[in-house]
């Protein structure tokens, strides 16, 4: 455990506050730091301070990395492999987590649209992910 100031990296903080956190955290806020830094090196480098508001994409290919093949490929799997979990699971499970973490629904809305309590739902796909999460270890 090491001792932080918190003044260093929260701007609200106007005077020094010091906290002991764990070495994870602090690795954390280092490799923050580090993409920070990074992220303004390539916009120094590549002179991006123009408007981001052309949408044309320029800005985006400038100063951030393009994923690799394998990347792409490995993220394609996955999404396969996650679709075939959420098809795994019961139709009333599949269609509340694809409403909440798809559509972005509230669990409320999605209880007031089916017409069930609303922790009847949250209970359903707290159970689904359980099952995702059981299928996908397994691969």
């Amino acid at each position: 455990m090491r001792t932080i100031n918190l003044r260093d990296y929260y701007p609200a903080y106007t005077s020094d506050t010091f906290l002991e956190v764990q070495d994870e955290i602090i690795e954390t806020l280092a490799q923050f730091k580090r993409d920070d830094h990074a992220y303004y090196e390539r916009r120094r480098v590549h002179k991006a301070y123009y408007s981001l508001d052309l949408g044309d994409g320029i800005e985006d290919a400038a100063l951030y990395r393009e994923p690799s093949l394998q990347e792409i490929y490995e993220k394609e799997i996955a999404d396969q492999e996650l679709y075939a979990a959420i098809r795994s699971l019961s139709k009333t499970q599949a269609r509340r987590i694809h409403a909440c973490f798809f559509h972005g629904m509230s669990k409320a809305a999605i209880a007031k649209a089916e017409g069930v309590c609303a922790s009847t739902v949250c209970k359903s796909i707290t159970c689904g992910l359980r099952r995702i999460e059981k299928l996908l270890a397994n691969l």
